[in-house]
């Protein structure tokens, strides 16, 4: 019997979508048509390929006017930034397309009389991208374009809280007219997820999610040989120096803190500030936070939606409560937030004080409006504590210093180091993760590498 999976909105916490889940003969239906569509694909020439992508990216974002409210019943982000998820869909595709003649262009070695030699970057064949709901278009999109350019084909499962953001990748696809096969959607349960990474079927698995999902990816690819990209948890730190912008820090700092209620892999979750301005970066931390508009996603003045769920509301709950009860202090009443209800969907932001690396908040992630702000006497320590964590996505150093910036980022182990920003992915860079934050790239030049293998041609002329 085929399973169905509803869509629950965390606005009113009622039913928003409802679909089939694939069985297995459309899966099995599925994997053949891609692998066939894939044998013509990566035989056409790039500049085609780069049509059809681009068409498709069009067709996109044609939907906007849909999508923004489609991305506030779903996942709860207000509709006042539901354009700006397109915005960086559009960014991060037409990069990606444009430098793909470079990146896929065949290495040559230094000329030797009588050979000709180079290395070619060949497709894998089938790409499974299974996505996440936070950032439905922008973390799917790493990896559809750039698979696509490279001569693949791609079976995108999406999270079933945005299953709608699945149907519309495949819509945009069909009024590009890419060839049937090469783009599928599938909605698919967790069993056929692991089913068809074990089957030998795909040839590359780009997972972004939870680390215990990602356990669950590396497992069900054991001894398939194929390459499994994981993006996964962050804790990202922050410091700022004692030479910080102070209003530029705060206001920046406050926004990766707090947006998308702080459902980011990426969003800032601990901050450390230099003892000489904390009370100063406190107090304005403070004061812009209030300002927020907790409320329904789709009324225009809410700058802050519900959680995704109620579930993970009650999760950060946990960690405020935790951390209180161990000498933490909340400088933001809930109170001033009337739509913040215990056990709803709905939290008001918070900001801790009085935290340490003993707290589950600081070390934990939190994935919610909740960060923990400490003193720290020096660069050494600050990056002492930014290192104690599992995690490694990305850190953000605050100075006026660009030497110091970069002494200092190459101290800490994470994937990205920012200066005088966060929470924003420059799809020039490779973006990637150490520790349980994950492995592999997507991005850059350097996504394509993992989204292709090397073909070395050795070509000796006759004599």
């Amino acid at each position: 019997m085929t399973s169905t999976i509803q869509l629950i909105s965390p606005v009113d916490g009622r039913v928003y979508a409802e679909r089939r889940c694939a069985d297995a003969a459309q899966i099995d239906q599925a994997l053949a048509a891609a692998e066939a569509a894939q044998a013509l694909w990566k035989r056409r020439p790039l500049s085609e390929r780069a049509a059809f992508c681009s068409a498709a990216v069009d067709a996109m974002l044609a939907m906007q006017a849909d999508i923004v409210p489609e991305l506030a019943w779903q996942i709860g982000r207000p509709v006042r930034f539901g354009a700006g998820e397109l915005r960086g869909f559009e960014e991060r595709a037409r990069h990606m397309i444009a430098i793909a003649p470079e990146a896929l262009a065949a290495l040559e070695p230094t000329p030797i009389a009588g050979f000709r030699r180079f290395i070619k970057r060949e497709p894998l064949g089938t790409v499974l991208v299974v996505a996440p709901w936070n950032y439905p278009y922008l973390t799917a999109v790493n990896t559809i374009i750039p698979a696509l350019m490279a001569g693949n084909s791609v079976i995108l499962k999406h999270a079933s809280q945005t299953l709608l953001v699945g149907e519309r990748f495949a819509e945009a696809f069909r009024r590009a007219h890419l060839p049937d096969g090469l783009f599928q959607n599938l909605l698919l349960s967790h069993v056929y997820t692991g089913a068809i990474i074990a089957s030998g079927r795909v040839q590359q698995v780009n997972f972004t999610g939870s680390v215990e999902a990602g356990k669950s990816m590396e497992h069900a690819a054991l001894g398939g040989f194929l390459g499994v990209g994981l993006e996964l948890g962050g804790k990202d730190p922050a410091y700022v120096r004692a030479d910080a912008n102070l209003e530029h820090a705060v206001e920046n700092l406050v926004d990766g803190s707090f947006f998308n209620s702080g459902q980011s892999c990426c969003a800032i979750e601990r901050i450390y500030v230099d003892e000489n301005i904390y009370p100063a970066f406190v107090e304005r931390f403070v004061a812009l936070t209030r300002q927020y508009v907790l409320g329904n996603p789709l009324d225009e003045a809410t700058t802050l939606g519900p959680l995704v769920s109620p579930s993970a509301a009650d999760f950060v709950r946990g960690q405020i409560a935790e951390a209180l009860s161990q000498g933490a202090r909340a400088l933001i009443d809930p109170r001033a937030f009337a739509a913040d209800a215990p056990g709803s969907a709905y939290l008001a932001p918070q900001v801790l004080v009085d935290v340490s690396h003993q707290m589950s908040v600081m070390r934990e992630e939190s994935f919610g409006p909740v960060v923990g702000i400490m003193s720290v006497a020096s660069d050494d320590e600050a990056i002492d504590l930014m290192n104690d964590s599992e995690f490694g996505l990305s850190a953000s150093i605050w100075t006026r210093g660009l030497a110091a910036a970069e002494y200092l980022g190459n101290q800490i182990d994470t994937g990205t180091v920012f200066m005088n920003r966060c929470d924003y992915l420059d799809p020039a860079l490779a973006w990637t993760g150490v520790k349980n934050s994950g492995r592999g790239v997507t991005l850059s030049r350097l996504g394509y590498e993992h989204l292709t293998r090397a073909k070395s041609f050795h070509l000796r002329h006759e004599t």
